[in-house]
């Protein structure tokens, strides 16, 4: 199903995980174009409520054409979770959806910058409506910081080369747009896997770099534990091994005990309860969903339930 020009991604699974209730509270922390939130809002009933967020503008003037008083759509990045739900006036809430990376209309608009298939401005910011653009940073950030980033981010084995090609290019003009850095790029990388454009990495690493995408994350999934009720879920599609390495991890540990000290005479019965229990199996599009929707096609879905013990 597709909403505007962005195809949700494993949408009837992801509802699914969210285990919802017909009066239960809601937030999907990545708006888009309101796939996911209109199929929770299809499933609650009257009394039920929704809160959307996303930083995007563009996404809030279109709010997916939704218009219902269920739904409390909130122009900010997720990171403000917390502050969100206070001022929306909810304490506890029943399922977090989290859908991560870069939405399909953000990448098909051209003047977005996020893509290397149209010549646009090199911005790349999620939030148009502040904060430094991509080729603001390229004219400031030294050859080491644009190096680590491209490999860290973009897991270049490259990066060396091409930072180092960025930084002799802007001794005659800035680097400012897309077209420029994907020439760049391409003289910089010898050799690319098939099928794959040389300045694939570089522009997600860039990209993820602008946007704070791993800082964000980290930042949000603990905010999520502790706004989710008893029995609430949480429901995270990742679509890039970093991203999907942090929730991986965040998951295992609060699945388990917290570590005592060594010798520490405490029994395991005596131990505090985990603050979740993972759900399932780490899940992936059917090739049926891929075939249809080819951006689908290196998601992955976990999901973990808030415990009802309290954590001590």
């Amino acid at each position: 199903m597709s909403f505007g020009s962005h195809t949700p991604v494993l949408l009837q699974a992801a509802v699914a995980g969210l285990k919802v209730r017909a009066d239960g509270v809601y937030v999907d922390c990545t708006f888009g174009r309101g796939g996911h939130s209109r199929e929770i809002l299809a499933q609650l009933s009257r009394r039920g409520r929704l809160i959307a967020l996303d930083r995007d503008p563009a996404a809030i003037a279109e709010h997916g054409g939704i218009n219902d008083e269920r739904l409390t759509l909130v122009h900010r990045s997720f990171s403000g979770l917390c502050t969100v739900l206070a001022e929306c006036g909810v304490g506890e809430v029943d399922g977090i959806l989290l859908d991560l990376g870069v939405s399909s209309p953000q990448l098909d608009e051209g003047a977005r910058g996020f893509s290397f298939r149209s010549d646009a401005p090199l911005d790349m910011r999620m939030d148009t409506s502040g904060g430094p653009t991509a080729a603001d940073w390229l004219a400031n950030a030294d050859e080491q910081e644009i190096r680590e980033v491209i490999r860290n981010y973009g897991e270049e084995r490259f990066a060396k080369q091409i930072a180092a090609a960025i930084v002799a290019a802007r001794t005659g003009h800035p680097v400012t747009t897309t077209r420029e850095l994907a020439g760049l790029v391409a003289k910089a990388v010898r050799t690319r896997e098939p099928g794959q454009d040389p300045a694939t990495r570089t522009f997600q690493a860039l990209r993820i770099h602008v946007n704070q995408e791993l800082e964000e994350l980290m930042s949000v999934l603990p905010q999520c534990v502790a706004a989710l009720a008893p029995e609430g879920r949480l429901v995270v599609i990742s679509f890039h091994s970093l991203e999907d390495r942090i929730v991986k991890r965040f998951l295992r540990d609060a699945s388990q005990p917290p570590q005592m000290p060594a010798r520490l005479p405490v029994r395991a019965a005596d131990l505090p309860h985990p603050r979740l229990s993972l759900v399932g199996k780490l899940q992936r599009p059917s090739s049926a969903e891929v075939a249809a929707n080819p951006r689908a096609r290196s998601a992955v879905m976990r999901i973990a339930e808030r415990n009802a013990e309290p954590y001590a």
